[in-house]
């Protein structure tokens, strides 16, 4: 469908006359205006990008840059503008591709340019890119495909065309080790950064939210299963019931949530700071690059919140009526043990980002390619579904190599709440619990938090995609 509108639309052609350029330019006018009234309005233009390319066309943002007057439509003057402009950076585009200056892209050209960008790929993936741009079915891409692939993509650089193969920032699965996402610097320029922040921020809290009595359930498993006093899933769930009510699973939530805003902020900036300190001036950002800056700004934003995991943990941990909020959690714990109680568990804390952060996002990056290698046809547009599955196989690696330094951490945090606990430090607490519990001992409370971790991306994605839309950066 999509070639053969390109090719009734804009017929191909080896060099176009300005005379040809403005016919064709017209003959698409008129296919977008719907009702002939010489003007193409919001709906008329998302009606025929739909149909033009689904996976680039945004109309507001095409229509914000070509009703350059405000008034209630689109004339073809502006619409000839648009077009004409955007031919000229296209142009500059389809040049730092074209290595070898002989009018067309090949696949290794591809290869080399996006490994430029940071992006490693195989020639296989890379023959997906050109398929999709193909029109002729040549395995080149000569200019005159470039420009009608990309006449509707409102930016003008390679690297939007490799967004979808990074993390989603909205995907939240309580668990925030993850690298974050990269901004362009249009994003950054326009705001969209911190709104696409705030959606991924307002998709986590509904998403931990929702969660919540499978996260807690974690913890109590963690605390206090062992050998001696077994919890199951359905008993600790009716132990948490029985001693606190219905309300009670949500103990310790509200910390969870609260910690989101900063930690985000925090791991934001951090990455920013670390990925200049890691690249030279106006060099793209590589993978391995990509995962120290990563590990390094989600062990700074954990030093500056993790009196809040402290808190989050005795609070789920307490009994009802034991604490009667977050602040009075931390005057008693301040009171009676001291500053240094807020950091307890810190060191098996920060020991698990490296693992977690790199098995993440390789798998992640190792589930991809597969797919792109073995099912992908003529996209190289993995699609949500994938992605998605993609991020929770990934993170569910990430957590079973670091599930064992979790454990420890939170029982750090809790044991001064146990009683006749004896006060172990990280090691100890590792002998204690092999030579009691055995090596199951350290995954225990891993199978509500296995649990959690599909419901949490599915609620996430959605919240967020909502949350875009209302904070107006949705794409289309």
């Amino acid at each position: 469908m999509l070639r053969w509108l390109r090719g009734f639309v804009l017929p191909a052609a080896s060099c176009h006359t300005d005379e040809e350029d403005n016919l064709h330019y017209k003959n698409l006018f008129q296919y977008l205006d719907h009702n002939g009234d010489g003007v193409v309005d919001i709906l008329e233009l998302q009606e025929g990008l739909r149909n033009w390319n689904p996976f680039f066309a945004r109309e507001k943002d095409i229509y914000k840059t070509v009703d350059t007057n405000a008034d209630s439509g689109l004339n073809f003057e502006d619409f000839m503008r648009y077009l004409k402009d955007h031919e000229r950076k296209m142009t500059l585009a389809f040049n730092s591709l074209d290595k070898n200056n002989d009018g067309k892209i090949e696949a290794s050209e591809i290869v080399q340019s996006l490994q430029i960008l940071g992006l490693t790929i195989s020639e296989q993936q890379a023959e997906l890119i050109l398929q999709s741009i193909d029109a002729d079915g040549t395995m080149t891409v000569d200019w005159n495909e470039w420009r009608d692939y990309f006449l509707f993509n409102p930016v003008t650089d390679i690297e939007e065309i490799i967004r979808f193969w990074k993390h989603s920032t909205g995907i939240d699965i309580g668990d925030s080790l993850t690298i974050p996402d990269e901004f362009t610097e249009d994003e950054k320029k326009s705001g969209q950064w911190w709104r696409q922040l705030l959606a991924g921020g307002v998709a986590g809290a509904v998403s931990r939210t929702s969660t919540a009595p499978l996260d807690r359930l974690k913890v109590m498993m963690q605390v206090h299963g062992s050998k001696s006093a077994k919890m199951n899933i359905y008993g600790g769930f009716r132990q948490m019931v029985k001693e606190g009510g219905i309300r009670s699973l949500w103990r310790g939530n509200g910390t969870n949530v609260i910690k989101i805003a900063p930690e985000t902020a925090v791991k934001f900036w951090a990455y920013e700071q670390y990925k200049k300190l890691l690249t030279e001036d106006g060099q793209k950002i590589g993978t391995f690059e990509r995962f120290v800056s990563g590990s390094m700004a989600g062990a700074t934003a954990q030093t500056f919140i993790y009196p809040m995991e402290v808190l989050k943990t005795r609070l789920a941990v307490g009994k009802t009526g034991q604490y009667s909020g977050m602040f009075d959690c931390a005057k008693k714990i301040l009171k009676y043990e001291g500053m240094g109680a807020f950091y307890k568990g810190y060191v098996p804390n920060l020991l698990g980002i490296i693992p977690y952060a790199g098995i993440d996002l390789a798998v992640y990056e190792l589930l991809k390619s597969h797919w792109l290698d073995n099912f992908a046809k003529d996209s190289v547009n993995p699609g949500v579904m994938v992605l998605l599955g993609c991020g929770a196989l990934s993170s569910t690696c990430g957590q079973l190599a670091s599930y064992p330094l979790a454990l420890v951490r939170t029982r750090m945090q809790a044991q001064a709440m146990i009683e006749r606990s004896p006060q172990l430090n990280m090691v100890g607490l590792f002998r204690r619990i092999i030579s009691k519990e055995g090596l199951p001992g350290l995954y225990r409370g891993i199978t509500p938090n296995f649990m959690k971790v599909l419901p949490a991306v599915g609620i996430s994605y959605v919240v967020y995609e909502n949350m875009k839309q209302t904070l107006g950066i949705t794409q289309k």
